[in-house]
């Protein structure tokens, strides 16, 4: 079923100004962190116009690439035209899935996780597709350390902010969620991006890996 998700000020706007400007910013090193390492089988939930796709390594056998966004996801699969890996681009959301159950080694979620309509279902979906064992990459802006810009970030999501920027919430508490949709945190590092010499409430990131535990076989 497609999933009309339309945003296309956002699109255009996200494709023509905000990514070129993360990539001036640098983002491009922590895209080949978040991919690093991976084989086997993955699925990127909210793939946007497809950034990530060039720096998957050979290892990795497929890519599905998951993105709701009609105009995204026509840039996404122009991108998938010319890399080295096998991508596949697919109409969905991150709540509803269209996969089965543990079907993929790996997930990949890169500046996603602020903006699905609902963030708990999209995680226990991730967790679902994965197998046992398997990995979730994350790359997201979440809940800032300081009690000063969480409420800054609370005025900015209870503004137009969501509306205009494609559903993103920059105040979420993503690193929590991850854990009370059943994985284990392997590797994570928060740090602010871009660096500015006045603090912005998306600026709070982190980076790392939690794992669908290997005891859910028994």
């Amino acid at each position: 079923m497609a999933s009309q998700l339309r945003h296309p000020v956002f699109a255009r706007f996200y494709a023509k100004v905000a990514a070129p400007g993360l990539e001036r910013a640098g983002v491009t090193r922590y895209r080949k962190r978040l991919v690093a390492g991976l084989a086997g089988r993955v699925i990127e939930v909210g793939a946007g116009n497809g950034l990530n796709f060039r720096h998957y390594p050979p290892e990795v056998k497929r890519v599905l690439a998951i993105e709701p966004e009609p105009r995204l996801r026509a840039l996404a699969t122009e991108a998938a035209r010319a890399v080295p890996a096998e991508v596949e681009v697919m109409d969905g959301r991150a709540e509803q899935l269209p996969v089965p159950d543990a079907s993929f080694d790996a997930a990949v979620v890169c500046l996603t996780l602020c903006s699905v309509a609902d963030q708990r279902a999209a995680l226990a979906e991730i967790h679902r597709v994965l197998r046992p064992g398997g990995h979730l990459r994350f790359f997201e802006h979440v809940q800032a350390d300081t009690p000063g810009m969480r409420r800054v970030q609370r005025a900015v999501d209870a503004t137009v902010w969501p509306l205009l920027c494609g559903g993103c919430h920059t105040g979420r508490d993503t690193q929590s969620a991850i854990t009370a949709a059943g994985f284990t945190l392997t590797e994570v590092e928060k740090f602010v991006f871009p660096e500015t010499r006045f603090p912005l409430p998306a600026a709070t990131h982190i980076l790392g890996t939690a794992e669908r535990p290997r005891e859910e076989e028994h």
